[in-house]
């Protein structure tokens, strides 16, 4: 059984942390078998729920990454390849040993732990606590990024080891990768190829979360058009800290007034998905206790754990491609073909789609973006073997 997942990330500081703690204490409490795990470095998850990793509740368990652990088990003969060429060019093991630590490596072994807890077939709800925004952004674009690269790449590069192997050890003096070093390579590449085809199923969505600021909002907007361009799904968006309009006082009725007006934007913005909101409260919710009432309070009668009912961003038929770019406008969205690849960049972000065999044969006829949906339209099969009748192909 795969396991609903869900993702939230928002900027930092809007309270992510407490929307992802509170919606996996309210999973445990409806009695689904729930895991809440983090990519973040920050380590906030821990503090929210005050408790250590472990089950912390009957239902629910915190997980932490041990990325060293993990990090030899997924990458191990390509780290001690690595170890071992720094060590032949002189540098003592210590130095070695710190320089093949690799960037955002936690990050990524998180992903990779959280396909094996899917497979495990234990949990109802997978609970993931991501960075902030660009961070979590730049970890979701990089299995299909990778991808591209390994495909292109991997080949090429086996066939230049074995015929550059013996120079490579007779000049430069150093061990050049063998088989278990490439096949640990391609292990590494096919697991993220199976976290992205996790995230982006039919049991797994992303949830924003904001606070009522202009900033804040914009940056918010942004991020839909850019997890939509690389196939995530959106459910819902979360609006934290909305403060109480009864009672106020001249100070506050003034962030009253505000906060309303950037909420009915919001609702507007991100329409048909709904917004939830969670009220500014008294105090911080930190605990299971005081996070279980958010989570009440923050989803209401609505059953936060069915599957998604959006669509898919990217859909295909046999002459059509159309891809949802929520918020996007005419001049940030570029279009190009390279080969059997489609190049989209929406605003700072790109995304290279190699095309089915079907569309890949054919031109584009034609591109529009209206309504926040792209869509590209190639010739008809039947254009395209005349035209290929026509230059005698």
């Amino acid at each position: 059984m795969t396991p609903r997942v869900l993702l939230f990330t928002g900027k930092g500081g809007v309270g992510k942390t407490t929307a992802a703690a509170a919606t996996a204490t309210l999973a445990a409490r409806r009695g689904l078998k729930t895991l809440i795990v983090s990519t973040d470095t920050a380590h906030s998850l821990a503090d929210a729920l005050a408790a250590e990793p472990g089950e912390i509740a009957p239902g629910l368990h915190l997980h932490q990454v041990d990325t060293q652990r993990t990090l030899e088990r997924h990458w191990g003969e390509l780290r001690e390849y690595a170890r071992g060429v720094l060590v032949e060019l002189g540098l003592d093991e210590i130095t070695s040993e710190e320089i093949t630590v690799l960037p955002g490596a936690e990050e990524i072994i998180a992903l990779l732990e959280l396909r094996e807890h899917a497979r495990e077939g234990r949990w109802d709800v997978i609970v993931v606590d991501c960075a902030p925004t660009a961070e979590t952004l730049r970890l979701l674009a990089l299995p299909e990024a990778l991808d591209w690269h390994v495909n292109r790449l991997l080949p090429v590069g086996r066939r230049l080891m074995r015929l550059a192997a013996p120079l490579v050890r007779g000049v430069a003096r150093v061990s050049t990768p063998g088989e278990e070093v490439m096949s640990a390579g391609e292990r590494f590449h096919r697991g993220l190829l199976e976290v992205r085809e996790l995230l982006t199923g039919d049991h797994a969505s992303v949830r924003l979360v904001l606070t009522p600021e202009a900033v804040v909002l914009a940056e918010a907007r942004r991020t839909l058009t850019s997890l939509n361009l690389y196939g995530y799904r959106v459910d819902a968006v979360i609006a934290n800290r909305i403060f109480p309009g009864e009672d106020a006082d001249e100070w506050r009725a003034r962030w009253v007034a505000a906060q309303s007006r950037l909420l009915a934007e919001a609702e507007e913005s991100f329409a048909p998905l709904p917004v939830h909101t969670v009220p500014y409260l008294p105090a911080e919710p930190v605990g299971r206790h005081a996070l279980a009432a958010v989570g009440e309070a923050l989803y209401g009668e609505c059953d936060p754990f069915a599957p998604p009912s959006v669509e898919p961003p990217l859909r295909l038929s046999a002459d059509e491609l159309t891809l949802a770019l929520p918020g996007a406008e005419r001049g940030e969205v570029d279009l190009a073909r390279k080969g059997d690849e489609l190049i989209i960049t929406a605003g700072p972000y790109r995304r290279i789609l190699a095309l089915p065999m079907a569309l890949a044969r054919r031109k584009i006829s034609g591109a529009v973006l209206r309504d926040g949906l792209l869509r590209v339209r190639f010739t008809s099969e039947a254009e395209t073997d005349e035209a290929h009748g026509r230059d005698g192909t």
